[in-house]
């Protein structure tokens, strides 16, 4: 990795389907826990947790993490994020990190590539990664979010609809579509330079954003350009239900007391 970096990882403790998630013990230990080993393996100058809850904060000062507490109001990571780097004063070129608290399974190496990936590319304002769909549910599942790109990479949409949608594949519209190859599944992982951080945290939500739910849309109607990459790992699942919970579970435990870095 050249070049130097922060990582901010936000947790907050309300979740509909699994509440108090940062806390929940996977391997005997909380998620969040999991998720700063990961950042900390990444090369990252500093690693922060920031979060509302004081249930979050003490644990995380209990296994060492820098902890900042921040505001309730927040309606998303990346105001959070951006109160972070207010209250520390990064300097308006400083790579922010934005590693999300459920994802114990991440491999250090993407959060330290996206990070170069902004590092190399100074005219973006973040940068993100993703991964070739799979298969034709994948393609069409509107939970997975796909983009397109222009040749150097600078991402042009996101979308939780099929893109790009191949017209000749689905001679009897969307059900009967039969191409998915090419398509691109986006990572749930940004780099932000702190000065776009703070523009995007600034501006109200974009028709695109509310449309779609989609928070990168935002950064995308300012102008701010996202550059994009193929990730140089696979991530293992994240955790949003019991189901996953269950999952990663069975696959730390599968690894070995020795094996819970990806």
């Amino acid at each position: 990795m050249t070049g130097a970096f922060a990582v901010v990882i936000p947790a907050r403790h309300g979740s509909t389907r699994l509440p108090g998630k940062p806390l929940l013990d996977i391997g005997g230990r909380p998620m969040i826990q999991h998720v700063w080993n990961r950042a900390m393996e990444s090369g990252a100058d500093e690693v922060v947790v920031a979060t509302d809850d004081p249930r979050i904060a003490e644990a995380c000062t209990g296994f060492g993490a820098s902890v900042a507490m921040t505001s309730s109001g927040h309606q998303s990571g990346t105001d959070r994020i951006a109160e972070v780097a207010l209250a520390r004063d990064w300097v308006e070129d400083e790579i922010i990190v934005n590693v999300q608290g459920d994802e114990p399974l991440l491999p250090h190496a993407l959060v330290g590539q996206v990070a170069e990936l902004l590092h190399f590319n100074p005219d973006a304002g973040m940068a993100t990664l993703g991964t070739a769909v799979q298969g034709l549910d994948e393609y069409l599942d509107p939970n997975v979010v796909k983009f397109v790109a222009r040749a150097d990479g600078t991402a042009l949409y996101f979308s939780r609809a099929p893109i790009p949608w191949h017209r000749d594949g689905a001679a009897s519209g969307l059900t009967s579509q039969v191409r998915w190859q090419g398509a691109m599944r986006h990572l749930g992982l940004y780099a932000y330079r702190a000065r776009h951080l703070h523009e995007i945290a600034a501006a109200s939500p974009c028709t695109l954003e509310e449309d779609e739910r989609l928070e990168q849309l935002r950064a995308l109607w300012l102008g701010i350009p996202i550059q994009t990459d193929v990730a140089r790992a696979l991530p293992g699942p994240g955790v949003d239900t019991p189901e996953d919970l269950e999952r990663v579970r069975q696959l730390l435990s599968r690894a070995g007391p020795g094996g819970s870095s990806p």
